[in-house]
């Protein structure tokens, strides 16, 4: 019996030294709170762009993957700054997820040089790193790659290309008549207002008007050539913009109509207008009554124009309609000036 107990009391020891071994041998994954950084390389270090080799590949980077001591959702973010800026302002690239290189051609890195503001014809020294942070966490602490010296020296030329097409559901998929988005500075942001109705939500930005070229979805509000088709949520007028100088998009609702006692919804209710993207301009025919006008954006107070004399006026007084009649209204935020015209 006294063998037997202390036969109990040995095995039961040796569970208890057992089990404390195991939980001392437990690893557990903790995030590296400072995270170590990743690397980035360039094809090369020195870049003259000449017009003449527009379309031929410019410059590739390549960077290796960031570690924060576990498997992690990470955004990544190609950075430019001019030297000695020590990256206060720094123009940014946000990269797909996944990708380890980005290439430009020599007219795409020359317009982002250019949006840049760095000098066209002069010799200038650019300094590049790659920034890793943990997708959707403040927690930790993002890191960087080391930086790369790049000596460029942009071209001056004028604009290439002005419009960019939107081709979709919305027009049968056909380039050759899809509405566009314009570059009034020539300088890689294209803007326009399309209206897309329920069941036509679908579409992607072409260049030219072929299927040659055509930027889609990318995720994260970024475009590249080979992503899927755009969405916009729900039917309306949205005005777009695409920036090619990093690749991002935005769709937000958009629309300008005209309201007040002059119009058959009165005080109440928007009739919409429709917009030009060629000419920057919104207008509308439409019937009006003796009283008076305003100009209204997305069906709400919050901005509205009037004014007098054909200057619009953010806020400013209601517009006067002495007669009744069918009139043109023309509206453009590009030149400030509206117009009412009898026909």
């Amino acid at each position: 019996m006294k063998t037997s107990i202390i036969k109990n009391i040995s095995l039961l020891g040796l569970l208890l030294f057992l089990f404390a071994s195991c939980e001392k041998d437990e690893v557990k994954l903790i995030a590296n709170s400072q995270g170590t950084a990743g690397t980035i390389a360039t094809s090369t270090n020195s870049l003259e762009l000449q017009e003449d080799n527009a379309s031929s590949e410019a410059i590739t980077f390549t960077w290796t993957k960031a570690d924060f001591g576990y498997s992690a959702a990470l955004t990544n973010t190609l950075q430019f700054a001019l030297a000695r800026t020590n990256f206060a302002e720094p123009k940014e690239v946000v990269l797909v997820g996944g990708t380890s290189s980005l290439s430009y051609t020599v007219q795409e890195f020359n317009t982002f040089l250019l949006a840049m503001d760095v000098p066209a014809g002069t010799n200038s020294t650019l300094e590049v790193r790659v920034k890793s942070e943990i997708f959707n966490t403040d927690d930790i602490t993002p890191v960087y790659s080391n930086v790369v010296n790049l000596s460029v020296t942009p071209y001056s030329t004028a604009p290439v290309v002005s419009f960019v097409y939107v081709p979709g559901a919305y027009q049968g998929w056909n380039p050759a008549s899809a509405d566009s988005l314009i570059s009034p500075a020539s300088d890689g942001i294209y803007t326009g207002v399309i209206n897309f109705p329920a069941g036509g939500l679908e579409f992607k930005i072409t260049p030219a008007k072929n299927w040659d070229t055509a930027y889609g979805d990318a995720g994260n509000g970024t475009v590249n050539t080979s992503g899927g088709n755009l969405l916009v949520p729900s039917a309306g007028m949205y005005r777009l913009t695409l920036n090619l100088n990093d690749n991002t998009f935005t769709a937000d609702k958009y629309s300008w109509g005209v309201i007040g006692s002059a119009t058959a919804g009165g005080w109440d209710s928007d009739t919409d207008m429709t917009y030009n993207n060629g000419t920057q301009e919104w207008t509308l025919t439409t019937n009006l009554v003796a009283g008076e006008i305003k100009f209204r954006l997305n069906d709400d107070w919050g901005t509205n124009y009037g004014g007098a004399g054909g200057t619009l006026a953010l806020g400013g007084d209601n517009i006067a309609i002495a007669t009744a009649g069918t009139y043109k209204i023309t509206f453009s935020l590009a030149t400030n000036t509206y117009s009412v015209v009898m026909q």
